[in-house]
């Protein structure tokens, strides 16, 4: 068996794999953890049990259009370029057929924390992990209470658990603030994560530990070895009866020439390191420009929201800069670590589920990609999905979940 993508959702499916008995090789251009998956705001949401929706209200889509709202950037070149892929996005976005996928999607969020505290335990990394906290605020009182009540109604439907700050208490629990705050939502089904793709690479390497192997090898050089599969890497071919494509963004281009397509919604994402000597406890989201900002090892880490472009768009600091500016009001910030910011795609697809299962007319040909804003949480619960599947399991899951969902 070969697991292509060595991400948190590779590298979970391939631990998966590997505690059913299977023989598993985990190929990878890099290292683990250092494409998608090293560049998130490290947070495992247990909370996110609705998935991002696209608004709906043509008057909130122009003044996306025009860079009024931080959270969603899109220029006119990038949304004709996924044109059918958003069409279909925006239609699942209407609110009934919004709350029928949450209903699914909330089934893996509930799993999340779940799945991954005994791999944090067996890999040893419970150094990188603090439970039990991701926050957001508000600035003005009126978008807090606005905020608190759909926090309610999400708690009531969903059973998770939050705690409600008044600007003081905020204050108090991140004595680093400088700014001021109306109030803030402490959302406690979450762990925070200093090294995300620290947290992938230690997941790699407790799979070796177990009889795994991983390799460096390009998912291009896949092809048909008679009724198996080929991949070429460093150290030559290596040959299997079935492969799992778990690319993320990259899995619709490598699924195209074997017959399937999937469109896909790129979502554009930026992060920079700042130096600082007090920042913050918990990772933080400041909603007015929807940026997080997460303590990491290699200092504070500032995070954008979704910019819908090609994956080969040139760079746009645009919502980085103005979530640096906020981080600046918000903390004694230093400079930054890095000359230039790290950027990745994250893979949403139309449908705001992930996908797994069976490439058509491919036997032995799998895939298990499309976890969008929520790849980091949701690698292990759906890679225990993924094995089930392989291993000839049906449930209504496997079927919700099924690649032959996304295909154009």
């Amino acid at each position: 068996m070969i697991v292509l993508g060595a991400g948190m959702v590779g590298t979970t499916t391939a631990l998966a794999l590997q505690a059913r008995g299977l023989d598993v090789v985990l190929a990878d251009r890099r290292e683990p953890g250092r494409e998608t998956s090293y560049g998130n705001a490290g947070i495992i949401q247990g909370e996110a049990m609705e998935p991002y929706a696209l608004p709906t209200n043509p008057v909130e889509l122009i003044r996306l259009g025009l860079g009024a709202d931080n959270a969603v950037r899109w220029t006119l070149g990038g949304v004709l370029g996924q044109a059918g892929a958003l069409m279909r996005y925006l239609g699942n976005s209407r609110p009934a057929r919004h709350a029928a996928i949450s209903a699914i999607y909330a089934q893996l969020v509930r799993d999340a924390v779940a799945r991954h505290e005994p791999l944090v335990e067996a890999a040893g990394a419970g150094n990188l992990m603090r439970p039990r906290g991701f926050r957001q605020g508000w600035r003005g009182q009126h978008s807090f209470d606005a905020a608190l009540a759909d926090a309610e109604r999400i708690v009531k439907t969903y059973g998770i658990e939050i705690e409600a700050l008044d600007g003081d208490a905020l204050a108090r629990a991140e004595p680093g603030l400088t700014a001021r705050y109306a109030g803030a939502i402490d959302w406690k089904d979450c762990w925070a994560c200093a090294d995300p793709g620290g947290l992938v690479a230690s997941y790699a390497a407790l799979f070796e530990a177990r009889g795994g192997t991983v390799l460096r090898a390009d998912a291009t050089t896949l092809t048909r070895a008679g009724a198996g599969w080929r991949v070429t890497g460093e150290t030559g071919p290596t040959e299997a009866a079935r492969v799992v494509l778990a690319l993320g963004p990259w899995t619709p281009a490598a699924l195209k020439p074997f017959g399937a397509r999937v469109p896909m919604v790129g979502k554009r994402g930026y992060h920079l390191h700042f130096k600082g000597e007090r920042t913050l406890n918990l990772p933080f989201m400041d909603t007015e420009v929807s940026a997080v900002m997460s303590p990491m090892r290699d200092g504070l880490r500032v995070a954008t929201g979704a910019e819908l472009v090609p994956m080969d768009a040139p760079v746009n600091r645009s919502q980085l800069i103005k979530a640096e500016a906020r981080a600046r009001e918000m903390f004694e910030l230093g400079d930054a670590v890095e000359a230039e910011p790290w950027f990745g795609t994250r893979p949403c697809l139309p449908g705001m589920l992930p996908v797994l299962g069976e490439v058509p007319d491919q036997p032995g040909l799998w895939a298990h990609f499309g976890h969008g804003h929520q790849g980091f949480t949701l690698g292990p619960v759906t890679a225990e999905i993924l094995a089930a599947a392989m291993g000839g399991e049906r449930s209504e899951m496997i079927a919700a979940l099924d690649l032959r969902h996304a295909l154009a």
